[in-house]
């Protein structure tokens, strides 16, 4: 089918539904792509994305944040980090400007740059902050496991990692949003599989279809959904198919199993969800960064005053509705971690919606 006729046959299927439908991109990366392709604006009258809580740094507490600074002021520590977490506020102030004041902060591009540094750099700890969903997990997951294989007993990681389905659980059973069906994400999806979403059809009645990222993977993503709705038969489809399996990865999950154990998480907008994160499992305490925070001074949480990033994450609003957006939040500015990720919606919304300062 053409990109034109599935959008053809999605107003049909809108037309029959004779109601307003909401569908939800978890993945930040759908957040963007649907945003710079235009796919927003192609849409059927009726028809609406919701953005979820899929990007990784934007979920990401201020309390983490307020630990890896903590570290990197130790004289003993280099915290290693990908990019994105750099400009993340935590309760006083970012990593890049505890960098600015002299603390060992060092942009990796992957964690096995961390794991090098601790080869090359004995003398000093190596933190790694291990955060992401279940895409980043394996491969940070290696690296502990091949540390403690070298016995390298100066690499370690600060884990915030945190799994999808129990965050599609929360968020469907608050009831605070009505979610017609799922987009569901395909890097994770690519690790987790399919089955992961058996339990929401089943459970809640919502469809789930896995989806691929050009705007043609995705308007067909949704269309699949809007013909499960017409036919009252939710289920978890793969649309993703040239990537994704209904049982995933298993060498992946593998390594998941052996280097981490189930956890309760917090959530950024979400609270805590129980056995939505990932912890470091007993038998590699050695490599786990948190022990050393002990005595470390950590700031008072606090809330960023009007800031709403935690809604725009459970999709309750979209970033124009934050008094803040554009104003005294932007890329350049940020006070919500959604405006400082490039897969944050509130940095979608500033890059490719048409709305005026």
């Amino acid at each position: 089918m053409s990109f034109s006729s599935t959008l053809l046959s999605m107003s049909s299927l809108m037309r029959e539904l004779g109601r307003p439908v909401k569908i939800m991109e978890i993945c930040g990366t759908h957040t963007m792509a649907a945003f710079r392709s235009g796919l927003r604006t192609l849409m059927p009258k009726g028809l609406s994305l919701l953005s979820g809580p899929g990007c990784p740094v934007c979920v990401t507490h201020d309390g983490y944040v307020d630990q890896a600074i903590a570290l990197a002021h130790r004289p003993d520590v280099t915290v290693a980090t990908f990019g994105d977490m750099l400009r993340v506020p935590g309760s006083e102030q970012s990593l890049e400007q505890a960098r600015a004041e002299g603390a060992s902060v060092r942009v990796v591009y992957s964690p096995l740059d961390a794991l090098q540094m601790a080869r090359e750099q004995p003398q000093r700890k190596i933190v790694f902050l291990g955060v992401g969903f279940e895409t980043t997990a394996p491969t940070i997951g290696w690296t502990i496991l091949q540390a403690a294989q070298e016995k390298l007993s100066n690499y370690r990681v600060l884990c915030a990692h945190k799994t999808i389905p129990n965050a599609m659980e929360a968020l469907l059973s608050s009831g605070e949003v009505k979610v017609d069906g799922f987009m569901c994400p395909g890097h994770v999806s690519a690790i987790i599989g399919s089955n992961a979403y058996e339990f929401i059809p089943r459970k809640h009645g919502v469809p789930c279809v896995v989806a691929g990222f050009e705007p043609s993977d995705m308007a067909i993503t949704m269309e699949m959904i809007l013909r499960q709705l017409t036919e009252k038969c939710p289920r978890v489809e793969i649309q993703y198919q040239r990537a994704v399996t209904r049982e995933g990865n298993a060498k992946a999950q593998e390594t998941l199993k052996r280097a981490f154990v189930e956890c309760d998480a917090e959530w950024r907008g979400l609270g805590t969800i129980p056995a939505s994160g990932l912890a470091i499992a007993s038998k590699y305490a050695a490599h786990d960064a948190a022990p050393l925070l002990a005595g470390l001074p950590l700031p008072a949480a606090k809330k960023h005053t009007g800031c709403r990033c935690g809604e725009v994450l459970r999709g309750v609003i979209t970033p124009p509705e934050c008094p803040l957006f554009r104003k005294r939040c932007t890329p350049a500015t940020p006070v919500g971690a959604c405006m400082v990720s490039s897969e944050g919606t509130c940095a979608a919304y500033y890059k490719y919606a048409a709305i005026k300062p």
